[in-house]
């Protein structure tokens, strides 16, 4: 499934490898449901409140304009990368952390990493108990706003992902500074930046040299609010699983670049979750802002495996396992891995490493 790391061998909940092994065998399965029937994702099990699945604090810590990374503007001149960094508050006392990226929309042209979506993200995870990075990056696209198929639009895009990919390194590089669980690593955004985390989730071949070279620029999972790639492309086997969002009446970025980005990564057997907001224009956040947040939510739970992250209970690790063996083992599911055998083909592999 998804590059980045797998969990080591205990203080998932207190469960060996092997548990979660099995585990993920269900997720897979879980996964084909929730693509191809177009159901929301499942609440994760567990009583309340669950770390990652609920807020546990009201309040978190936030540090900003920290330098991820260099790289060269339009000019070749150098732009120093920077990110506010959002964080549970110093009584909480996990140092093994599932983390997420966000980025800002913009059409690769204007905002930042203060933006009102980005920040409401990065404070809603970090009060989960997740170390959340909202980033800038170089803004290297005039005119994607009104055309984001242009040439120079590609190219802004790519080095977005660059710059995004670099701010992973650096998470990854300071792991321990900041209680971050390194192989627990996702990314998510709106418009520019969900293309950008698309880009992250299925492009990760190209690293780029934004910085922090030498730790892996992979993540477990992405979300794209209002993105997605035209045509699907970069789409093959073994990318990050992904969860999308589009407003079928969306007049900046087509809803078709992310139906053909979901239909593509189901060709290649990765799994993958397409919701529709019927009528709903380009990243409508004030209308949609609960259900992108919980279902964000429940799919980062589900991707990073985070009932088995440390500090959870090991009630939680075994009601999610029971949750997703029921529907690994329902006669739905096996038919729909019958019809689809890419991601029948994925579900074997993940079988295979259970034994």
């Amino acid at each position: 499934m998804a590059r980045g790391g797998r969990p080591g061998a205990r203080g998932e909940g207190g469960l060996g490898v092997n548990r979660w092994r099995r585990g993920l065998v269900a997720l897979v399965a879980v996964m084909a449901i929730a693509l191809i029937t177009g159901c929301t994702l499942p609440r994760p099990p567990g009583a309340s409140p669950l770390r990652y699945r609920d807020a546990i604090y009201s309040t978190v810590d936030v540090t900003s304009n920290i330098q991820y990374g260099t790289a060269p503007d339009a000019q070749n001149n150098p732009v120093a990368l920077r990110l506010d960094l959002y964080k549970p508050p110093a009584t909480d006392t996990q140092t093994m952390r599932p983390a997420l990226v966000w980025v800002h929309g913009g059409g690769f042209s204007s905002g930042d990493k203060t933006n009102v979506v980005s920040v409401d993200v990065a404070n809603t995870f970090a009060k989960k108990g997740y170390v959340v990075v909202s980033i800038n990056y170089r803004l290297l696209g005039p005119g994607c706003t009104a055309n984001p198929s242009m040439p120079s639009c590609t190219i802004a895009a790519l080095e977005a992902q660059h710059d995004a990919q670099a701010a992973i390194r650096w998470l990854r590089a300071n792991a321990a500074t900041y209680g971050i669980d390194p192989t627990r690593i996702g990314i998510g955004g709106d418009s520019a930046g969900a293309i950008t985390a698309t880009l992250v989730g299925l492009h990760s071949e190209d690293v780029g040299s934004s910085g922090n070279p030498g730790p892996a620029s992979t993540v477990r999972g992405f979300v794209s609010v209002s993105g997605g790639l035209p045509g699907g492309v970069f789409a093959s086997a073994g990318d990050a699983p992904g969860l999308f969002f589009h407003g079928t009446a969306d007049n900046v970025v087509p809803s078709s670049w992310s139906d053909a980005t979901t239909g593509a990564m189901l060709g290649a057997g990765v799994p993958a979750w397409l919701q529709h907001q019927e009528g709903a224009g380009h990243v409508p956040w004030a209308q949609y802002r609960t259900l992108y947040l919980e279902q964000a939510d429940y799919f980062l739970y589900l991707t990073l495996d985070l009932a088995h992250a440390a500090g959870q209970p090991i009630s939680a690790a075994r009601a999610s396992e029971r949750q997703l063996q029921r529907l690994a083992t329902s006669p739905r599911v096996k038919r729909l891995l019958k019809q689809h055998p890419k991601l029948r083909g994925a579900e074997k592999r993940a079988r295979a490493l259970a034994r």
